[in-house]
């Protein structure tokens, strides 16, 4: 077995919360074994390591994010290296509390998943866990694989560093059979990239519509919904008037929400109407950035 790597907390006033082992004694635990590793030595110790800056600019020259003294495998790419410093490390680089070093962003993530799959029961003992640990870092630090943006986004900020997060999100509770509140977002971290929504024909599902659609776009998530539960513009309002239809709330509610804190917007999908899925898929529309304005509220109208 490796040594376990203990990466420095660049948020020293939060607690880890790691947990104990679970004994499993379930027939299809994962027995694993090393394939891409080296028994005995740490993935971020087989790999040479430099100390760079990271600085995106606008066309007019400004800067735009900066970050110095930023350690990265010597192997990465410049573009790499602005790409996760800019938008997957996690903090504040005014305050100095942000991670610095693909170490600490990388072991962030794979040792939440390997900790949380030896609580679950998944491997056959602590050996099989720490070794796929060790797997899942070195396919993620030698760049032959990568997780979608909210796994780096999320992922381990509670268990590695202790970071709460607010309780705006929802997880499955397998006693209840029911999807509960979470107490707080990263102790179920969102680490799904796309979501796809569901919508009742009336004003009021439609305003709950657009504030789910906000809070996944915070964690850096994509969200489609399916409108064609919608009246068309052709039928009536029960207090008079024609609605707006499919297509325009497709259009306006574009135009309300930006995706993920520190991510670039993510297209909205919306599946309308007579469309298959394929081609559902196919029509996406631009989100832009919210505003403080009030008139870039959704201008559908249904009562």
């Amino acid at each position: 077995m490796t040594y376990k790597y203990d990466p420095e907390n660049p948020f020293k006033t939060e607690t880890p919360k790691g947990q104990n082992a679970v004994k499993t004694t379930d027939k299809g635990a994962l027995k694993i074994e090393y394939f891409f590793a080296a028994p005995g030595v740490h993935p971020f110790d087989q790999l040479e390591w430099e100390t760079r800056s990271a600085k995106i600019t606008s066309d007019s020259g400004e800067a735009i994010f900066e970050q110095n003294n930023i350690e990265v495998p010597a192997s990465w790419s410049q573009l790499a290296t602005k790409v996760v410093a800019s938008k997957y490390f996690y903090g504040d680089v005014d305050t100095g509390q942000r991670e610095h070093s693909v170490k600490q962003l990388v072991h962030r993530v794979c040792r939440a998943i390997a900790d949380r799959g030896r609580r679950a029961g998944y491997f056959v003992g602590d050996n099989d866990a720490e070794i796929f640990y060790n797997e899942l870092t070195w396919l993620c630090v030698n760049q032959y694989g990568a997780f979608n943006s909210p796994v780096w986004f999320n992922v381990g900020l509670y268990d590695v560093y202790g970071i709460g997060g607010g309780r705006h999100n929802y997880r499955w509770d397998p006693k209840l059979n029911t999807a509960v509140p979470c107490e707080n977002s990263y102790q179920y971290p969102q680490a799904s990239a796309c979501f796809i929504q569901s919508v009742k024909d009336s004003m009021e599902d439609i305003m709950r519509l657009a504030a789910s659609e906000a809070m996944l776009f915070k964690h850096g998530s994509g969200t489609g919904t399916d409108l064609s539960t919608l009246r068309s513009s052709r039928e009536k309002l029960s207090g008079g008037g024609k609605p707006s239809g499919p297509l325009r709330c497709s259009r306006s509610g574009s135009t309300t929400l930006t995706s993920g804190s520190s991510s670039p917007p993510r297209p909205k999908r919306k599946r309308r109407p007579g469309l298959s899925s394929r081609q559902a898929i196919a029509a996406i529309t631009t989100t832009k950035p919210i505003t403080a304005s009030c008139s870039r509220i959704p201008t559908c109208r249904y009562a």
